[in-house]
């Protein structure tokens, strides 16, 4: 079966959906996007996300032509249209198609898309053996020039820093902030156990707030853990005895090596396998899956 692609209330086949090129989305990265996960026919966390989209548009006045409830529902019959159970959703809003040049207000006819289709961020020795990450010289985005979170289309500084991964030979690499603190990874949110703590950057780190980071935090409570938002550096991350990612696309993966460094006793250590396993059973059984 040909997947289709949603723009703006219509569908389109995978190979005939477009915009113009006058978009500015294209032109210059202006639009908003979230990546969300469907397990067994719902959308884990699809208000969250949903949410996070229009605050992302509202903080560049990108008003999205439609009401939430309206694009949850597109969402859902894309994925019902696609006969798609477990899958990726993308969706994204560009400013429209407009002049050459920057001004905003020169655009018109926000773009609404919505792509469904598999994903498979890491193989599944990965979640087995863990990764090994490095450290990016690229720093991210001060927060004082681009919000971290926003999450926009211009991932740039993303990509420069995921090009210095894969120039080391690793999938990911570690970003830290304008104050030398850790940040975040190209495209997931970082977790290290540290003196029987679980501890990730704060959101003022400068960081996306992560809906699957907020979905573990909310799983270590439910198991009697510990967790501290608080910055913290290479350093603890070299000294923790383990260190896993989390995102939409990744879920819940662990890392063994930090810049050829392994961390704790360089494999995949317990917590992170609980939470692993613990995370796998709630995106199943979620109440706030829709």
């Amino acid at each position: 079966m040909s997947l289709e692609v949603y723009i703006n209330g219509k569908y389109y086949p995978k190979a005939d959906a477009k915009v113009s090129v006058y978009d500015h989305g294209l032109l210059y990265g202006d639009g908003v996007f979230e990546g969300m996960r469907a397990y067994g026919g719902k959308v884990f966390r699809h208000r969250a996300h949903i949410d996070r989209l229009y605050e992302s548009a509202a903080a560049i006045q990108l008003n999205i032509p439609m009401s939430k409830d309206a694009l949850q529902q597109a969402v859902n019959d894309t994925l019902h249209r696609n006969q798609l159970v477990d899958a990726y959703i993308r969706l994204v809003v560009t400013r429209g198609a407009g002049s050459l040049g920057l001004d905003p207000a020169k655009t018109s006819d926000p773009q609404v898309i919505i792509i469904t289709d598999h994903i498979e961020l890491y193989p599944k020795e990965k979640y087995e053996n863990g990764l090994e990450i490095i450290t990016a010289s690229t720093i991210r985005n001060h927060p004082a020039a681009l919000s971290p979170r926003i999450k926009s289309l211009n991932y740039l500084n993303n990509i420069l820093a995921r090009l210095e991964g894969k120039l080391a030979g690793c999938s990911e690499a570690l970003m830290l902030n304008h104050r030398g603190e850790v940040a975040e990874c190209t495209g997931d949110n970082i977790f290290i156990l540290r003196t029987g703590r679980l501890l990730t950057p704060p959101i003022d780190a400068g960081i996306l707030e992560g809906i699957t980071r907020n979905a573990v935090i909310e799983l270590a409570h439910r198991m009697s853990i510990e967790v501290a938002e608080i910055p913290f550096t290479r350093h603890d991350v070299f000294v923790a005895q383990e260190c896993f990612l989390t995102g939409s696309a990744a879920e819940v993966i662990p890392v063994v090596k930090l810049d050829g460094r392994p961390i704790g006793t360089g494999g995949v250590g317990e917590l992170t396998k609980k939470l692993m396993i613990a995370f796998h059973q709630l995106v199943r059984n979620d109440p706030q899956a829709t």
